[in-house]
């Protein structure tokens, strides 16, 4: 066995205060009632809520006194996210990675800011892997990210076996994206934890996924704090045998026989999508998309050289523009 445990904590989160007292005061209860726990991951941008007018530099106050905090209390600590402000003047959604010692082993941009409701947040490149010692390695993403299985599929084909995914989500999506975080459990064959807030911070419904697609805990839509001990030697048996037995996926990726000319960018492969008009909000009473017919030689021209292709109703004037 490779015995380790997590905690959860999905608490109230507040837009327009700081939430850190509230962040650390909750950590104080979670290890006094719980002090076999070794990991601690709140949910995304709980430190100071979803306005990016708080943005902060990369180096502050509220991360110095996380520092401490997991050092005080011996924890590998996730404190959510927060809004980072870079020199240049982009803002980016960063989560930090603290180890036992209270030293910062890791940082992550969020890849997929949730355009175009985030237009304002610019998009991180960089993944997030780090090993905890004698356990095993994990992997950052955060929210909208795992509703992108490449991002996943990078994490895995790296060895990643625990993904940890601070969420804020308090939209009528919430059940798609649970479905999605247990399919991402059983696709990667890695254990999952998705944490949400309350309040400003999302509708809650936090999840721990296992392996084989199995939930190992959901909170409702309360505060909870949720300590879990997983095992990781799980994933490992799993990846070398199946899920439950059955399909070995990573290992029938792995020796695929198909390339996927989607993700070369200049194939033409991705061509319907760039009909698909640009990514904007929605307006009151949009008919954007209904009674379109796309032409199958218009899709075939489709490439990012001839730029975007606008397409209108039957019995109107067809325009491409470049």
């Amino acid at each position: 066995m490779t015995p380790f445990a997590i905690a959860g904590i999905q608490m109230h989160v507040g837009a327009l205060e700081s939430n850190v007292d509230g962040m650390l005061h909750r950590l104080d209860i979670l290890m006094a009632r719980f002090p076999w726990t070794q990991m601690v991951l709140f949910s995304e941008l709980a430190p100071y809520g979803p306005l990016h007018k708080f943005a902060m530099p990369f180096e502050n106050d509220a991360l110095n006194r996380f520092r401490d905090a997991a050092r005080r209390h011996g924890v590998w600590l996730i404190p959510g996210s927060m809004f980072e402000k870079a020199a240049d003047g982009r803002i980016f959604n960063t989560s930090h990675v603290i180890n036992p010692d209270g030293d910062l082993v890791n940082s992550y941009r969020k890849m997929f800011p949730f355009r175009p409701y985030e237009a304002e947040i610019s998009a991180g490149t960089e993944f997030c892997i780090f090993d905890v010692p004698d356990v095993g390695r994990f992997g950052l993403s955060i929210c909208y990210d795992i509703w992108f299985p490449e991002t996943t599929r990078h994490l895995t084909s790296q060895g990643v076996e625990v993904l940890l995914h601070p969420v804020l989500t308090g939209t009528t999506d919430r059940d798609a994206e649970l479905a999605i975080a247990r399919a991402t459990a059983a696709q990667f064959q890695c254990f999952v934890f998705d944490v949400n807030g309350l309040g400003a911070g999302g509708n809650g419904r936090s999840c721990v996924v296992d392996p084989a697609a199995m939930v190992l805990h959901q909170s409702a839509g309360q505060e909870d704090m949720f300590p879990i001990e997983i095992d990781l030697s799980q994933v490992r048996r799993q990846r070398e045998t199946g899920l439950k037995g059955l399909g070995q996926v990573l290992k029938s990726f792995r020796d695929r026989e198909a390339e996927f000319p989607v993700y070369d960018r200049v194939s033409g492969a991705d061509a319907y999508l760039h009909t698909l008009g640009p990514l904007e909000l929605p307006q009151q009473g949009s008919r954007a998309g209904l009674h379109i017919d796309v032409p199958a030689d218009t899709l075939a021209g489709a490439t990012q050289d001839t730029g975007p292709v606008h397409f209108v109703p039957k019995g109107h004037v067809k325009t491409l523009t470049g």
